[in-house]
């Protein structure tokens, strides 16, 4: 089997100057909006019949013994009611649990499931040997789902070796084949994480509108709920209003933030916020930094010189890198994960927006092609809809229609025992 997650850290060149600047802490205000309802009256217009003339006799007495049966009928109705049991009223209904993080993948996923498992069908069911045409057949279904043609090329060919080692002729004991090499693709090693509980900086870097500043106020909610002293850092001063933005989220997540004027220099940013977050004793210290585009080149090199900065003057802390990615623009992400670790050392993938995409096979492709771990993925807008990526748990949401098993014989294997 393949070792994809083997990393080429590169070194940075040392900080040619120190930056001096002394910002003021920007405090965090939450503004509280009220709403207003306005009531509305309904008018009844009561209209009044004009012009009746009078009824004769006969009519009226015919009307009177209408009148009576239908008393007589309206009491026996009520006479038979009352000897007939009082059924129990209906409880009230109990409100709907939210649902788990498991079952929300599950159900973000259902676009790229559907579109994966109705070619999987067609696939496993119009072959009745495997030859050629069933491998180019699955190696096109495959591309379909977003995996990347060269991610693809690594399923084919060791799933044929698989079939010739194992003298496999069945085509349908291929399903499971396919589903165990893409897990095995994906594997994250266990010290991924180990970042979480030592001092760190985390440097968020991705181009505007994936999800960077929303992505940094998830995680610092978490981490300060599991006791961790956590601080942010408004490093994106050219956008308008991210500096609003983040100080919303700070202020939501309870959590310090350094900020300056928007226009101000990130690296300056940078190095008041090490500067207070290792006299502060903070454990987490998370940058926001400016959408950049891989030919921007002044903002690469921009973002060189804040990771220099953070290196020098918090040499204690371990720097993370993480580039947060659109999921749901498939080969995009790809492609701008692969341009920025062209040009700098990338520790990990927060992956966002997979809820409603048919483009959620991406995230196999970049774990495979780029070699560089998927650690967070996000299936919604709430806090905790971003969560630690589990390849075991992602692939048997993918495929979670082609498995007759429960939901928690799908997450704990060990339930089938």
């Amino acid at each position: 089997m393949f070792d994809f997650f083997k990393k080429n850290k590169k070194e940075q060149p040392e900080l040619a100057e120190d930056a001096e600047v002394n910002a003021d802490e920007a405090a965090v205000e939450g503004r509280d909006s009220d709403t207003a309802a306005e009531d509305t009256e309904a008018e009844i217009t009561v209209v009044e019949d004009t012009g009746a003339g009078q009824e004769d006799e006969n009519d009226a007495a015919m009307n009177k013994t209408a009148s009576e049966e239908t008393e007589k009928e309206e009491t026996a109705v009520e006479e038979s009611a009352a000897d007939e049991p009082v059924a129990d009223e209906p409880a009230e209904e109990e409100p709907v649990k939210e649902k788990g993080f498991f079952s929300r993948l599950v159900s973000g996923l259902t676009k790229t499931r559907d579109s994966i498992n109705a070619s999987f069908d067609n696939l496993f069911k119009g072959f009745s040997s495997i030859d050629d045409d069933f491998y180019d057949e699955l190696e096109e279904t495959l591309i379909m789902a977003d995996l990347g043609l060269d991610t693809t090329e690594r399923i084919i060919e060791d799933l044929k070796g698989m079939v010739k080692k194992n003298h496999i002729r069945e085509v349908e004991e291929c399903r499971e084949l396919v589903i165990n090499i893409i897990k095995e693709q994906m594997l994250v090693e266990d010290s991924a994480y180990d970042f979480e509980n030592q001092k760190s900086v985390m440097l968020i870097i991705g181009v505007n509108g994936v999800g960077k500043t929303t992505s940094i106020g998830k995680l610092a909610a978490q981490y300060k709920s599991r006791g961790k002293r956590v601080m942010m850092c408004a490093a994106d001063t050219f956008r308008a209003a991210a500096i609003d933005q983040l100080k919303t989220w700070a202020n939501r997540a309870g959590v310090e933030i350094i900020a300056q004027n928007e226009g101000s220099d990130p690296a300056a940013v940078t190095f008041d916020a090490v500067k207070a977050a290792a006299a502060r004793d903070v454990d987490i210290l998370l940058i926001d930094t400016a959408g950049r585009l891989h030919n921007k080149k002044n903002l690469m090199d921009e973002l060189a010189k804040m990771k220099r900065i953070i290196e020098k003057e918090y040499s204690e802390a371990h720097l993370e890198t993480l580039i947060v990615l659109d999921g749901s623009t498939g080969q995009n992400a790809l492609e701008q994960a692969r341009q920025f670790s062209n040009v700098t050392r990338i520790d990990g993938i927060i992956l966002t927006k997979l809820d409603g995409t048919a483009k959620g096979g991406i995230a196999i492709a970049i774990q495979s092609e780029l070699n560089v771990p998927v650690k967070y993925i996000g299936v919604g807008e709430q806090i905790n809809d971003l969560q630690k990526f589990n390849p075991e748990t992602y692939v048997n949401a993918l495929f979670a229609d082609m498995d007759t098993r429960t939901d928690i014989e799908i997450l704990i294997p060990e339930a089938e025992e």
